[in-house]
């Protein structure tokens, strides 16, 4: 809650109070984005990552077309995942040839969409390295101007304490480790213009330790196949998973550790591929603390010795922060009431949405002041996979409004 501030009688977020926030926006419930923290949180990732290293931004964390606006201006590229995203980072005015595009189901369409933008594809199998051959050829595409490829690693190593498992074992993502010369051999046999290698074990990321741990085992698993790829790296994305803090006990991510450990690795895998560049793509850790969700109280029930706070809004928005996205313990989003005054007496309370569910929880038993029909209900670090991340359309209510301060 660090950009929540009682001022002159009113709670400001950022440069706006609350209530202001909301008539601005419309309605509630609605998401605010605070461009300037934004910004800061890119200037502090730029001043530890090593020189030369790329920072892109991936798109999956938050969609909303006036913030990859602003972002285009501020990262090297941008990271999608579907037409959808390719589209809408293009529309923003990232250049095609800094977009890089991942996902293990890539349609043909989407193939074809991304060899006629320009854009980086991150394949994940044979299928989509014969598909791409098969286009090339029925465009008439010489080898040197033929799709671009950066093969996505399964690796053979787990990140355990990730909040999200993207790599090692079992995983639909990627080439797993040990066939990765097949396809290389296959690219080669495509004609498929080869740049580099994508390897993203895992998300939400708090421990810098094994941050470092995973790019040392990948710089390590990647110099295996200096001598089969089949034209010099250009690029080498270990994708992102720097983690916020969500919760009471977590501790922020160390990024000055990572970025010096960035810089004690990094040269080493550039005296095997001197032409090569460093990409880290971050989402979450880039807007994440930037936004904030905000619903308005209904009413205050009693119930058996419980008090229950329903708002209009809930799980259908903000599905993350009901604890359903993921999460294999649900615990609390940092939440404040913007209807009274610091300081005072405060209540146990549920924070609950309008849906006849009752997996639409926001908040359970959190120390909230006296809630009131009409006050405001603000939930923290909800600039990432809010609104494009939850079933909007379960029961019918409204669209969140979205806005950009």
């Amino acid at each position: 809650m660090t950009w929540l501030d009682w001022r002159d009688g009113q709670w400001m977020l950022g440069d706006g109070s609350v209530r202001r926030l909301a008539e601005r926006a419309g309605q509630t419930p609605f998401y605010v984005v605070d461009r300037r923290r934004v910004t800061e949180r890119v200037q502090a990732v730029r001043q530890v990552l090593p020189p030369g290293v790329r920072l892109y931004y991936a798109v999956k964390a938050n969609p909303m077309p006036a913030l990859l606006g602003h972002l285009a201006g501020l990262v090297d590229g941008m990271d999608v995942a579907s037409g959808g995203e390719l589209n809408a980072a293009l529309n923003a005015g990232c250049a095609p040839a800094d977009v890089c595009f991942a996902g293990p189901g890539k349609t043909e369409l989407e193939l074809r969409q991304a060899v006629a933008a320009g854009a980086l594809l991150h394949v994940e199998s044979l299928r989509e390295v014969r598909l791409l051959g098969e286009l090339a050829r029925s465009w008439g595409l010489s080898p040197a101007l033929g799709p671009r490829v950066a093969l996505r690693v399964n690796p053979d190593f787990e990140l355990r304490s990730a909040g999200m498992r993207m790599g090692g074992g079992a995983q639909v993502f990627g080439v797993d480790a040990e066939q990765v010369p097949t396809v290389l051999a296959e690219v080669a046999r495509e004609g498929l213009r080869f740049e580099g290698f994508h390897v993203y074990a895992g998300s939400q990321i708090l421990k810098a330790e094994v941050l470092v741990s995973a790019f040392e085992r990948t710089l390590d698993m990647l110099r295996g196949w200096a001598q089969q790829c089949p034209a010099p790296v250009l690029s080498v994305n270990v994708g992102g998973g720097w983690g916020i803090p969500y919760h009471a006990g977590e501790t922020p991510l160390d990024i000055q550790a990572v970025g010096q450990a960035m810089g004690r690795l990094w040269p080493a895998l550039q005296q095997v591929w001197p032409q090569a560049h460093m990409t880290v793509e971050l989402g979450r850790y880039l807007v994440g603390e930037a936004g904030a969700y905000v619903c308005r109280v209904l009413e205050r029930k009693e119930s058996r010795g419980q008090v229950f706070v329903v708002t209009d809004g809930g799980m259908h928005h903000h599905l993350a922060a009901a604890g359903h996205f993921g999460q294999l313990i649900r615990r609390p989003y940092p939440v404040a009431l913007a209807g009274a005054a610091p300081g005072g007496p405060t209540e146990r309370v549920n924070v609950v949405g309008p849906l006849c569910t009752p997996m639409d929880t926001l908040a359970q038993q959190v120390e909230l002041p006296r809630a009131e029909p009409g006050d405001l209900v603000v939930v923290f670090q909800s600039g990432a996979y809010g609104a494009s991340a939850s079933p909007q359309r379960f029961l019918s209510h409204p669209a969140p409004a979205e806005i950009l301060l």
